[in-house]
């Protein structure tokens, strides 16, 4: 295995898993064998079917003789497959498995697969543990890092969930040499979200660097490993200071959210979630320098950025604004009759704003419609 470097999670000083970053799997039997060294727990790769197609062998290969038992589970792709209905498939195979406290759950795919995935382990028996094993750019920069699992319920995202760490993060970079152009874009919705959020250097970085990451069917493997590591650095400072999102400092997390899982709704999952809050920290800067918070330079230098470089879809011109801002009244983020709106004071520096209300977000995705679509 060639390890990268380990990055520690702690909170209350206290460790409580490693992000661990390789070009394969081979370490993944380095943890087995440490947290199973008498080889009576049981393990379930659960993975979806395109990612399994790819990789699920290799995973069993890498597991096969670290633990008593090796199941797995697959289930269809994409994100109507995060679902209560889904969970309650995966809890049979489980009992039918006999598996109990005990024994660990690994996810192998995107954010679909690690969300839904934890939320399981999270809810069986009241609590097992998992491994997040990410495969995609959106998963191995957000999703797998900081124990927040769930699914979505009634088209409403992430709607039912809890807050489970897992015991190890392990992201094998090799992974993302299978993502097609739509995919890697993406993922680089969270990417620029993280940046905007608490690194204007990284920020400009990307700016230079954004040509030369992807060239044709390959990456340039440092720039990408700086990316992830750069991300996960951030998302490690903000969750180690609130994990379960009391103090509000996670919430920052949340840029592009609101109207990002709002249109993303709207749009029936048809648009990526990274697509998705591509487009939504496009309509948090409008909003933020509508507001008076961002200089109009430094919104219009965030905005061509994300709209000349990360081949956001096109939206239908008639799109339905008011429904799309009504289904922000749904959203996690909403706290009595505040939506708890992330917005830029500057670039690498965000913060909570509850006085953003329906008109200030019609007025900034007719502009989005009319500017930048």
């Amino acid at each position: 295995m060639s390890l990268f470097e380990s990055l520690p999670i702690f909170f209350k000083g206290d460790k409580i898993y490693d992000i661990v970053y390789s070009k394969d799997f081979g370490g993944i039997s380095d943890f087995s064998k440490s947290y199973n060294s008498t080889k009576t727990k049981k393990i379930c790769i659960v993975s979806d079917s395109k990612v399994a197609s790819y990789y699920m062998d290799a995973i069993l290969d890498v597991v096969k003789n670290d633990y008593s038992k090796v199941v797995s589970f697959i289930f269809p792709e994409g994100e109507k497959s995060k679902t209560l209905d889904t969970v309650k498939a995966l809890y049979v195979k489980l009992i039918e498995e006999r598996f109990d406290r005990n024994d660990i759950l690994l996810a192998l795919g995107g954010g679909v697969t690690g969300d839904m995935c934890g939320y399981t382990a999270a809810t069986y028996l009241r609590g097992i543990d998992f491994i997040q094993v990410p495969t995609s750019l959106l998963a191995d920069v957000d999703s797998s890092i900081g124990g927040k699992t769930g699914v979505d319920f009634d088209s409403f995202k992430n709607m039912v969930g809890a807050f489970h760490m897992p015991k190890l993060v392990y992201i094998n970079l090799s992974t993302l040499d299978s993502l097609d152009e739509r995919q890697f874009y993406s993922g680089m919705g969270e990417v620029i979200k993280s940046a905007l959020i608490k690194n204007s250097d990284f920020y400009y970085w990307l700016k230079e660097n954004i040509n030369s990451i992807k060239n044709g069917d390959s990456f340039d493997s440092d720039k990408l490993f700086y990316i992830v590591n750069e991300c996960n650095k951030i998302k490690k400072a903000v969750v180690e200071n609130d994990p379960h999102e009391k103090t509000g400092e996670r919430a920052l997390l949340n840029l592009g959210h609101t109207l990002g899982h709002a249109l993303e709704k709207h749009m029936n999952f048809e648009l990526l979630h990274g697509e998705c809050v591509s487009i939504g920290c496009i309509l948090a800067t409008i909003i933020s320098k509508n507001m008076g918070y961002l200089e109009a330079s430094k919104a219009d230098d965030v905005i061509s950025h994300i709209k000349d470089n990360y081949k956001l879809p096109k939206l239908p011109e008639d799109i339905d604004i008011d429904q799309i801002v009504k289904n922000t009244h749904n959203d996690k983020k909403v706290s009595g009759n505040s939506i708890k709106f992330i917005l830029l004071k500057n670039i690498g520096e965000a913060f909570i704003c509850t006085d953003v209300n329906d008109e200030i977000m019609k007025d900034a995705f007719i502009t989005y419609i009319k500017d930048y679509n």
